[in-house]
């Protein structure tokens, strides 16, 4: 986990991370904050050995960790932060050792974490897009009339 924890400690995840953090200081909704994506990195781990998808740990994490690192993007310009996360993620994963083929792989991850439509394969795709949707306790939210999101995409229920 030594790439990871350089994801952790790198300076451009932190300057993300809170820029992100200033962006959602009034945000009733839920936050793109360290609680989250730790909890979309564990519910992603634990699908991966429940559901045999057979994707290493470092790369769940690190795509965890990055997924939402240009949240603070959208609220500026309006961009999708999905696609502005998926731009500022190779230069850090580069900075903490991963090969280019795992870039790859956990780029197109965050690029199509917020994808509406489930893609159904066993990949790390897959399983950050259901552990991002898994990860919100609409259930419990006290924000949830105003919320945007369809009922379709909330979590209105405990899955396990």
């Amino acid at each position: 986990m030594d790439r990871i924890n350089q994801i952790l400690h790198h300076s451009l995840f932190k300057t993300y991370m809170e820029a992100n953090a200033v962006k959602e200081q009034e945000r009733i909704f839920c936050k793109h904050n360290m609680s989250h994506v730790l909890d979309v990195a564990r519910i992603a781990y634990i699908l991966n050995m429940e559901e045999a998808y057979q994707v290493s740990k470092d790369m769940i994490y690190a795509a965890a960790l990055l997924h939402d690192i240009g949240r603070h993007v959208q609220y500026e310009t309006g961009e999708k932060h999905a696609f502005v996360s998926a731009r500022l993620a190779p230069e850090i994963l580069r900075d903490c050792g991963f090969e280019e083929d795992e870039i790859a792989e956990i780029v197109d991850a965050i690029y199509h974490h917020s994808d509406k439509k489930e893609i159904g394969d066993k990949g790390l795709r897959t399983l950050i897009a259901k552990a991002d949707r898994m990860s919100r306790a609409c259930f419990a939210c006290q924000a949830a009339e105003e919320c945007k999101w369809s009922e379709d995409r909330k979590n209105c229920e405990i899955v396990w």
